[in-house]
């Protein structure tokens, strides 16, 4: 898919997969484009996509404490693991 003239990405459907959602939101920056994209998540509040939202942020901000080699990596709790 060609989107090198891509204004907007609008996600309507949270992925289980940060990193494949973050993939399609990157193929509107591919070599070509000139213009700020901009990129919207439409999530209604109190459904289940808000919930993996937020489960996206605790493993992004865990997975990045763990790549910088913080002491947080030796602070794992058992419900850290269990997500």
């Amino acid at each position: 898919m060609n989107l090198t003239a891509a204004d907007y990405v609008i996600h309507l459907d949270s992925w289980r997969n940060p990193a494949m959602e973050d993939q399609a939101s990157d193929r509107a920056h591919l070599i070509g484009q000139q213009c700020p994209v901009t990129i919207y998540r439409l999530i209604l509040s109190g459904t289940i996509e808000e919930r993996i939202l937020e489960l996206h942020a605790t493993k992004r901000d865990l997975a990045d404490s763990l790549l910088e080699g913080t002491d947080q990596s030796g602070k794992l709790s058992t419900e850290d693991l269990s997500r």
